[in-house]
């Protein structure tokens, strides 16, 4: 999770340029652009794997990585399946992520979540300004990905449809999120998800992709505002979700009443932007409807 008075200093930086969010109505958005994963979305789930891996140990920007799989008893589990890089907050850790990304993981998904240099838990040279080049090391990560799937000796070989990509953060890891989606991006990140955050400068640009924001209404660290702006600005296919009257991100903890509408609307949204899961796409405004906690809306591409 975000540290606050860090990422509030960054929301600040941030607010310049935002449009101001537009009113929409309630209902399911367009489907996205592209053909997504041909392959037919798992049901029921999985057990799930976990690894770590590190890239450029020896570099000066090391980046460990958590990656979290379905898996059989043997290894992963068989078939492709598509990929979400997620990103963490200021002085968090993917680890700290694990309730959200496991479920993600069991609904068949691989989930890869690195722990960024400069603005995980102890990093020894924290700077929140780094967030600035954490797309960067999200797209490294693809390629490395990219790399492992071809290797005939890694066990994640033959099994990452790296033709359907999401993205997905929290905090500063949402702001990231928003940062990939620039132009010239390509088409295969074709779904965002991000969480407490917003835009940084050059967001929302280039090949068109659904997101998914989710928000808090009550969050002092990233005002609601500040979502609803990149909301606001986004070209292609978007919903908000947002938690009534709830803070920075106390809704993605088991147990918590919000947890449930917000596990339920990201899976169905990754179903349906990476799977092509229609009936998951129809689903997600009932996926969120709690009465007095959550609220949905979505619009289709501009």
């Amino acid at each position: 999770m975000g540290a606050g008075r860090l990422i509030a200093v960054l929301v600040t930086a941030l607010l310049a340029g935002c449009a101001p969010a537009t009113a929409v109505a309630d209902g399911p958005t367009a489907a996205p652009g592209g053909p997504p994963s041909a392959r037919r979305a798992p049901e029921g789930s999985y057990v799930v794997g976990v690894r770590t891996l590190t890239l450029d140990p020896r570099s000066a920007r090391p980046l460990p990585v958590t990656v979290w799989y379905p898996a059989v008893p043997d290894g992963v589990a068989a078939g492709r399946f598509p990929v979400i890089v997620y990103s963490h907050g200021l002085d968090s850790r993917p680890e700290l992520h694990a309730e959200l990304t496991t479920r993600w993981a069991a609904a068949g998904f691989v989930v890869a979540a690195p722990a960024f240099p400069h603005t995980r838990r102890g990093a020894p040279r924290f700077t929140r300004a780094d967030v600035r080049n954490q797309p960067a090391d999200c797209w490294r990560l693809i390629r490395q990905l990219s790399r492992l799937d071809a290797d005939p000796a890694d066990p994640l070989a033959g099994h990452l449809d790296l033709a359907s990509i999401a993205a997905a953060g929290h905090s500063a890891g949402g702001f990231t999120t928003a940062g990939m989606f620039t132009e010239g991006h390509p088409a295969r990140l074709r779904a965002g998800i991000i969480i407490a955050g917003g835009g940084l400068p050059g967001s929302f640009a280039g090949p068109v992709a659904p997101l998914l924001f989710v928000h808090g209404t009550a969050d002092q660290v990233v005002p609601v505002t500040v979502g609803r702006a990149a909301y606001g600005r986004t070209p292609g296919p978007a919903a908000f979700l947002s938690l009534l009257d709830q803070d920075h991100g106390a809704y993605l903890t088991p147990g918590h009443p919000g947890f449930a509408p917000v596990l339920a609307t990201t899976i169905d949204f990754l179903r349906w932007t990476l799977y092509g899961d229609s009936a998951a796409g129809a689903r997600l405004p009932a996926d969120a409807r709690t009465p007095a906690l959550t609220h949905y809306e979505s619009r289709p591409a501009r």
